[in-house]
C-alpha cells in the first residue's frame, strides 16, 4: 500500500470535505459552499496545498482550475488506519479491533454488523 498522505489542517480538511461530498469544483464554488467567508486567494492557496500533499489534482476547464479528488474519503481513511495498524499493532487489524472493543470505542454488536456488511462486499470465488 502507498505511503500515507500528510495530515490535513482544519481548513484543508473543511475544503477537502466539500470536494469529497460535492465532487469536482472550482475555488469560486468552494467559496460559495464554505460556511464562513474567506478570500479567493486563501481558498486557492489551500487548494494548491491539498494538491501538493497529494489529495487532489486540477484540470483547466473553461479557463478555470477544476479540482478533483485523487481518491475517495474512504480510500484515504483506509490508508490512514493501515498506517496506525502497521505502526502500533504490528500490522494486525485483529489486534486493533480487540483494542477498540477493550477501550469501549466499539462494541461487539457493531463488529457483527460490520462483518455482515463485509460479507456482502466479498464475492465468493
Amino acid at each position: 500500500m502507498a505511503k500515507p498522505l500528510p495530515p490535513l489542517g482544519d481548513l484543508e480538511h473543511e475544503i477537502a470535505n466539500l470536494i469529497w461530498t460535492h465532487g469536482p469544483m472550482t475555488a469560486a464554488a468552494v467559496r460559495k459552499l464554505l460556511p464562513r467567508p474567506l478570500k479567493d486567494p486563501t481558498i486557492r492557496t489551500v487548494l494548491r496545498r491539498l494538491e501538493e500533499k497529494g489529495y487532489f489534482i486540477h484540470k483547466v476547464e473553461h479557463g478555470a482550475f477544476m479540482y478533483y479528488a485523487k481518491e475517495t474519503r474512504e480510500q484515504i481513511a483506509a490508508k490512514a488506519v493501515k498506517g496506525v495498524v502497521d505502526k502500533f499493532c504490528g500490522g494486525s487489524l485483529e489486534e486493533m479491533l480487540v483494542g477498540m472493543v477493550r477501550a469501549a470505542m466499539i462494541d461487539p454488536g457493531q463488529l457483527q454488523t460490520i462483518a455482515g456488511k463485509m460479507k456482502k462486499l466479498v464475492k465468493p470465488r
